[in-house]
């Protein structure tokens, strides 16, 4: 049997994913004139024992605000930044695929893109990975952003660490 995804949103408090799609679509009704930009985006820190992780949702309604929602998980601790990354790429691409799912039927009502962002820039550590993870989030059919335009990963989902 497959786990059950839940989020926390200040709304509504835990969420099922079908709720946020739910959520996120009663938010478009409210001015479905505007352009949305759907983003998703993780971001981890390391503990003693276990890594923190973060994934947010973010519906943005251009110029006029937006909402999120986000969960959190913990893993043991990883060896390698490395390898905390790539944790960090799969719980985005896990939502948005299962999200994708559930958008299918609302994707030709309203005006919206999706994105993945990705914690991960051309400065400091993560440098050396920035085309493999670039590759591995459009091999599974997303478009993604890196820092410093990747703001639901570095902002949203960091502030929630």
């Amino acid at each position: 049997m497959k786990e059950k995804i839940f989020f926390h949103s200040y709304r509504k408090g835990k969420i099922s994913l079908d709720q946020v799609v739910e959520e996120l679509f009663s938010f478009i009704k409210e001015e479905p004139s505007f352009h949305y930009n759907l983003a998703i985006g993780t971001d981890s820190e390391r503990h003693n024992e276990e890594d923190e992780f973060v994934s947010a949702i973010i519906i943005h309604r251009f110029g006029r605000g937006g909402r999120y929602f986000w969960r959190r998980v913990y893993l043991p601790r990883s060896r390698t930044m490395r390898e905390r990354i790539y944790n960090e790429v799969l719980f985005s691409l896990s939502i948005a695929q299962e999200l994708v799912k559930r958008l299918k039927s609302w994707a030709n009502k309203f005006d919206f893109s999706l994105e993945i962002h990705v914690d991960i820039g051309l400065n400091g550590p993560t440098k050396a990975m920035v085309q493999e993870v670039i590759n591995l989030v459009k091999g599974n059919g997303f478009k993604v952003k890196t820092k410093p335009e990747s703001f639901g990963a570095s902002n949203v989902a960091d502030r929630l660490i």
